[in-house]
């Protein structure tokens, strides 16, 4: 007979320490290797401790130019910057190029960028300031915030768009002294500063700053890495060991340094970040650099759920996937501005078909995205535009379906072509021609369902079911409608909103969400805000809705059960690509659309997640 292990359980393990655990709460510092010149008020750019550089600081005696790269072992000299200058604020993500660096000590309004060589002067900021706090994704996407004019803590904040400097809305608490930041200049995070000490911790949606919950203590002169969704803040003003991480919700203290340092260059995310140089507990300047660095899949990381028992402190423990507070971030634009776009795949492996601009060669464009770049790859046949189509499937392997022919005379379309990863091919028509439908999110290229749509009058719940060679009409929706949402997959799936349309001119936005099981649909609870011209992803179990028309950043959550408001888009708009995520809600892309005009923005949804060891109590 056989056993309960062998069914369904696993050996208890006795344990005297911790497995490592995933995530930033699973981090830990190191020594690194020093840098050249000691001094402090540097800053740091890049997203992992393996390759960075550190612009500028104050060495005790003068402020310095100096521009030092490391590469996950030791730092070298390269290009000092035009302008020498302490306690600036920088954005910059890609390894040893494209950064920013503006502001600093006396009050400067100087900005200048890097290319991986050089330094080049670009436009000043309006406000001079120093000791300010930065955000920002490259050289052309930067948030300047705080700081001091050399008497008094300002408020304001200005947004780099590339080529200049906008004032965009203060902060509702001024502060200077190195406060901690991270993000874009569309979502972004302040955290602590002074004078005095300030615990407060703010989020930037792109149009204002809201107050959320402080840092556990007080503290300026911090290093900051991080967006808003996870972070990292350490050091502190006096010196100090300590480290706190931000979950999206709330801050918590974690593993400290092994030095106390005030005033430190910082770069990276809440994974993978430095703390360089700085001033130490007896004021003075020092070289030493720590890395911080999550669990990887190569470390011994417990498997989730499982159970073990601390043999030397008796306690029982389990680890436990805890997911944060999900948030936007800006990607890389697309190419070309346009709308009507429809997107397939997961966030890093997307393609972005079709869309409407001028001239007709963009209807029949695809955009294929890696996560960092985009990249045309082989025209569909027919262009489509001007209303929306099915898609659904991976990067390697899509399928099209519908929508509307461009240009004139157009036609709407029961043309229907499959992706190989290089080149579309058509395929079985479905059985209704038909423009702004959609389709699950999670299909295949030979299991997909496409359901809702115009006809293009009356509106439709017509669904028919893909298996790889033809179309077959199922169960219809409950309530009949087009340029609506979906996800899941050929046998769970489901229906976001829409509209019913009286005139073409003026539709009606619906509040519907229909769940399918495979052989009918269900209606289920309303959304809060009717979403119609969005884009949607997930499962029957886990979804995500973002936009609407007109134009909105309105986001929200399925839960299984119920919908809920969540963090805004960056940008309002109406008409976007994208939807495609991985597993459930946790990860996923939009880009393109209307917000007044055609658009080449796109935002990256992610749900930060942690693996963490918790005791089992009464």
């Amino acid at each position: 007979m056989a056993d309960y292990i062998t069914i369904k359980g696993y050996t208890l393990q006795n344990r005297t320490s911790d497995p490592l655990t995933a995530g930033a709460a699973g981090a830990t510092w190191a020594s690194g290797g020093d840098v050249n010149t000691a001094r402090n008020s540097s800053r740091g750019m890049g997203t992992v401790n393996t390759a960075m550089i550190a612009a500028g600081g104050y060495d005790g005696s003068n402020v310095q130019a100096i521009t030092e790269q490391y590469n996950g072992t030791a730092w070298t000299e390269v290009g000092d910057m035009n302008t020498a200058k302490s306690q600036g604020a920088a954005s910059g993500q890609s390894p040893y190029q494209n950064s920013i660096m503006f502001g600093g000590s006396p009050a400067l309004a100087v900005a200048e960028t890097w290319d991986g060589s050089s330094w080049t002067e670009v436009g000043d900021l309006n406000t001079g300031r120093r000791e300010l706090a930065g955000a920002g994704t490259s050289s052309t996407n930067a948030l300047a915030m705080g700081g001091q004019n050399n008497s008094d803590n300002l408020a304001v904040t200005e947004s780099w768009n590339g080529s200049s400097w906008t004032e965009v809305g203060d902060l509702n608490t001024g502060r200077a002294e190195d406060a901690g930041a991270g993000g874009s200049n569309t979502a972004a995070l302040i955290f602590g500063g002074g004078p005095p000490n300030k615990a407060n911790t703010e989020i930037w949606n792109g149009n204002s700053w809201t107050e959320v919950n402080d840092l556990n203590a007080a503290k300026s002169g911090v290093g900051g890495a991080g967006d808003v969704s996870s972070a990292l803040v350490f050091g502190a003003n006096p010196a100090s060991v300590n480290t706190e991480i931000w979950d999206g919700t709330s801050w918590t203290e974690t593993n400290n340094l092994s030095a106390a340092r005030r005033m430190p260059g910082a770069g990276g995310t809440s994974l993978s970040s430095l703390a360089i140089s700085g001033l130490n507990a007896s004021n003075g300047e020092i070289a030493t650099t720590e890395e911080w660095t999550a669990a990887t899949i190569t470390d011994s990381i417990i498997d989730t759920g499982k159970v073990f028992y601390r043999s030397d402190t008796g306690d029982l423990k389990v680890t436990l996937n805890v997911l944060g507070t999900g948030a936007f971030s800006t990607g890389a634009t697309l190419p070309t501005a346009k709308d009507y776009m429809r997107g397939i795949g997961v966030q890093t492996a997307a393609l972005g078909v079709a869309g409407t601009t001028p001239p007709y060669g963009q209807a029949v464009k695809t955009n294929s995205y890696n996560g960092t770049a985009w990249s045309e790859v082989g025209n569909l046949n027919l262009g489509r535009s001007d209303g929306t189509f099915a898609a659904d499937g991976t990067q390697g392997a899509g399928i099209i379906s519908g929508g509307q022919m461009f240009p004139s005379p157009g036609g709407v379309l029961d043309q229907t072509e499959t992706w190989d990863g290089s080149s579309w091919t058509e395929v079985s028509e479905l059985n209704t021609a038909r423009d702004n439908l959609t389709s699950t999110s999670a299909g295949t290229s030979t299991a997909s369902l496409a359901f809702m749509g115009g006809t293009p009058a009356p509106n439709t719940g017509k669904t028919e079911s893909w298996n790889g060679a033809s179309w077959t009409e199922v169960g219809d929706l409950n309530t009949p409608r087009e340029r609506g949402s979906g996800g899941g997959s050929s046998t769970a799936a489901i229906a976001i909103d829409g509209a019913q349309a009286p005139a073409p001119a003026n539709p009606d936005g619906v509040k519907y969400t229909e769940i399918w099981n495979g052989n009918s649909w269900t209606e289920v609870a309303d959304t809060n805000t009717a979403h119609y011209y969005g884009a949607g992803w997930g499962t029957t179990t886990s979804a995500l809705i973002a936009g609407t028309n007109p134009a909105s950043n309105i986001v929200e959550q399925w839960n299984g059960t119920a919908w809920s408001e969540v963090a805004e888009m960056g940008t309002n708009r109406v008409l976007h690509g994208g939807g495609v995520g991985g597993p459930g809600n946790t990860s996923g892309i939009i880009f393109g659309g209307n917000d007044g005009s055609l658009s080449n923005a796109v935002e990256e949804w992610n749900i930060p997640q942690t693996v963490t060891n918790k005791t089992i109590t009464d």
